[in-house]
């Protein structure tokens, strides 16, 4: 099969893609005909050893994808051959084919794309478990989404208008404060200016954020820190900006504020019954048409270097796409 091997940790220019053998099936495994993957911001990370962790040498990226089962012995989790499915796994997704365990698929609704389910299971389920399980956001509270264009940005403002809350998009651009309006936002803030907080003040009526999604890190989630509103919850979900910021300690006294870590590689050991039932909920959506996930460019699997290029630059909206199969 082909796949894109990832031999030595280096930039995307130094990855190449290649002829591998087809990964061997172990009892209670499924093989998965990958018709499409997603790419994130962690991808990125893992191919230059720049991750938390560090997948060992040599392997497959790509975390998210959605495909066909081929093989299915004993049908384990009830998934069997020709069914549509969903994944999400440490590594492996870019490359026509993958042995997974059943825990890392969700059946794929009828009617919906390999491309929007490959960009679709970890951005929103990031932005439901932060906005419900973390910081149990409730109707009518004003929700900051920081980086609102990007994958899980987008996510954040959808996810958040289903709730019911108000929802304030930030994001660098006038593309990016469009695109995030097309997807919901009530209002939009230019954080690259100086008196940006001053707009959120008018926004929220001096109230400030109740609730602030943060995929960014930096300076900006200081600032934006210091314009929550009493009670506020910070969620940490990123830091796309680069720079992991120090926030003084006072201030979460001051507004009586709370920062909450948002990490997803962990929910599924830690809370699996809180996953399960966040992407039912989310599956659900996906069905009825409620929720429309936003889907960046998708490029050819010989494209894949200019996939992460595009991601990396941040100038993409939405997530970006890799069509492995059809």
């Amino acid at each position: 099969m082909k796949a894109v091997v990832v031999e030595q940790y280096a930039p995307i220019d130094q990855i190449e893609l290649k002829d591998v053998p087809s990964p061997r099936i172990e009892p209670g495994q499924l093989r998965i005909r990958v018709e499409a993957a997603g790419i994130g911001f962690v991808d990125g990370l893992k191919l230059q050893g720049l991750y938390q962790t560090k997948d060992p040498l040599p392997f497959i990226p790509g975390t998210e994808f959605a495909g066909i089962v081929e093989e299915a012995p004993g049908e384990p989790g009830g998934y069997r051959p020709g069914m549509r499915v969903m994944g999400m796994t440490r590594s492996g997704a870019l490359a026509e084919e993958i042995v997974v365990k059943p825990e890392a698929l969700h059946p794929l609704p009828d009617g919906v794309a390999a491309e929007v389910a490959a960009s679709f299971r970890a951005n929103y389920l990031t932005a439901l478990y932060a906005l419900s399980a973390r910081a149990m956001i409730v109707a009518g509270e004003q929700l900051l989404v920081l980086g609102a264009a990007g994958g899980t940005g987008t996510a954040a403002v959808q996810i958040g208008k289903l709730l019911g809350a108000r929802v304030i998009a930030a994001a660098s651009t006038a593309e990016k404060r469009e695109f995030a309006q097309q997807h919901g936002a009530d209002a939009v803030i230019d954080y690259t200016q100086t008196g940006w907080r001053d707009t959120l003040k008018e926004l929220t009526n001096g109230h400030g954020a109740d609730v602030i999604f943060d995929p960014v890190g930096g300076e900006i989630s200081v600032q934006a820190f210091r314009s929550i509103a009493w009670r506020g919850r910070h969620l940490v979900v990123g830091f796309a900006g680069g720079a992991i910021p120090a926030l003084p300690f006072n201030l979460p006294l001051l507004k009586g504020g709370a920062l909450l870590g948002v990490d997803l590689a962990q929910i599924p050991t830690r809370e699996p019954e809180v996953q399960k039932r966040l992407m039912s909920e989310l599956t659900g959506w996906l069905a009825e048409g409620r929720l429309k996930p936003a889907v960046g460019r998708v490029f050819a699997l010989e494209d894949f270097r200019e996939a992460f290029r595009t991601m990396q630059t941040r100038a993409a909206l939405g997530k970006m796409v890799v069509r492995i199969s059809k």
